[in-house]
């Protein structure tokens, strides 16, 4: 990956809907070569894919919660059913598998307090080897991004 490549995932990441000319002028190539860079890069994984990033507050979900969930098990088939299911869930927005004290990390986005509730109480504490679940609720965002710390 060179300079070039770098400019190309950077102005991607601040504006993901730019055409290949806009993109090839921005960062000072031809068009032609500009377009193989970019495809060499979608087709090396570099870009995962492209999306429009929605306002959560705007739609109504105004509840941000962060779930510390700890299994009972920690043998591979639980592992696997848990995640399986997590991928289930439209308002889980975020797992990640995490060291120290919790086993999984989730962000789970809702309308109300009273929908998290539901969500815990009906879902989230019958999921496969869940033991405990500490929940946390967001105050306030201070930083969201999804751009990384590209170098353009």
């Amino acid at each position: 990956m060179d300079a070039f490549d770098r400019k190309i995932l950077a102005v991607l990441q601040a504006q993901p809907d730019i055409t290949v000319s806009a993109l090839a002028e921005r960062i000072g190539l031809s068009q032609t070569p500009c377009w193989r860079r970019l495809k060499a890069l979608e087709n090396d994984g570099f870009i995962a894919g492209r999306a429009v990033i929605l306002d959560a507050k705007r739609l109504g979900f105004v509840v941000d919660v962060f779930a510390h969930v700890r299994l009972s098990h920690h043998d591979g088939d639980t592992l696997d059913r848990f995640e399986e299911a997590v991928r289930s869930h439209p308002e889980v927005v975020s797992c990640f598998s995490m060291s120290g004290e919790s086993d999984y990390l989730m962000r789970i986005l809702c309308r109300s307090i009273e929908d998290y509730d539901r969500f815990l109480k009906k879902i989230l504490l019958h999921l496969p080897g869940v033991a405990a679940v500490n929940s946390s609720f967001s105050l306030k965002t201070v930083k969201q991004t999804t751009d990384l710390p590209i170098e353009g």
